[in-house]
């Protein structure tokens, strides 16, 4: 195989069905309904809960039929343009297993100097990068959890998806954009209170989003298609392109008492 070195500079990839996304949020937010509107969506259903929806679905409840569904996306031979992963936690768990399986292990702990952890890892990274380099969009669905952040003058809880740190550092390092779904309340005169569900794309210090193409406002609707508006405006600003449920809501945890 020849390599040569590039004569011309690489041009951004602008267009949304090609970009690696990464939603997480609590559960029965809306998130797989948000990706089944993304077009030419195909599910790689890793744990029940699609029955409410009517979508394409390869059941995927075990690592080599995920390695199946990804060899049939790859040969090209279909009309799906995005490629849905519902939900990742349970797809790195089936890698997890596959791995120790193979290797005769029950944790990857069980090999001595750190071995059982890198071969999951690259494992999960080599399929995860494979899967991001076709031709299509990617959507990875993820849960949320709440951690604990240790600094040297305190500490402070900060929303993450619920991955185990080995497999969410190799998907924030491969996604380009990140969206937490979130819940936010309004009040209105009368003091009447009504909740709105969110994502949220840009970084905070107690949640978990960035938005590398720098696209998108800091708060949308969890709605696919004011998803898409949004990324298309690319000239307006994060001020102005904020939801007004940013300036003027709460995030609805805080009205139990938990801050976000």
């Amino acid at each position: 195989m020849s390599v040569a070195l590039p004569t011309e500079a690489s041009k951004p990839v602008t267009e949304l069905g090609k970009q690696t996304i990464l939603l997480y949020g609590s559960p029965k937010l809306g998130k797989s309904s948000f990706a089944s509107k993304a077009p030419g969506s195909l599910f790689f259903e890793c744990e029940p809960g699609l029955n409410h929806l009517e979508v394409f679905k390869v059941p995927t409840y075990s690592w080599e039929a995920f390695l199946e569904a990804c060899k049939l996306v790859a040969k090209g031979d279909h009309n799906f343009k995005t490629i849905v992963i519902d939900t990742v936690d349970n797809a790195f768990k089936m890698c997890s297993d596959y791995v120790c399986a193979k290797h005769g292990i029950e944790y990857e702990g069980d090999m001595g100097h750190g071995k059982g952890w890198a071969l999951v890892k690259n494992e999960w990274h080599r399929v995860l990068t494979r899967l991001a380099s076709l031709p299509y969009g990617l959507i990875l669905i993820s849960h949320a959890v709440d951690k604990t952040i240790e600094t040297r003058t305190g500490e402070y809880t900060k929303t993450q998806p619920s991955l185990p740190d080995r497999a969410r550092n190799v998907v924030l390092g491969l996604v380009d954009i990140i969206l937490y779904g979130d819940s936010v309340a309004k009040k209105d005169a009368a003091g009447n209170v009504t909740v709105e569900r969110v994502v949220r794309t840009k970084p905070h210090p107690t949640y978990e989003a960035g938005d590398r193409t720098g696209r998108l406002p800091e708060l949308l609707p969890l709605d696919y298609e004011q998803f898409v508006k949004a990324f298309n405006s690319p000239a307006r600003s994060s001020e102005t392109g904020t939801s007004s449920a940013a300036k003027s809501s709460t995030p609805a945890s805080t009205l139990s008492g938990k801050a976000k």
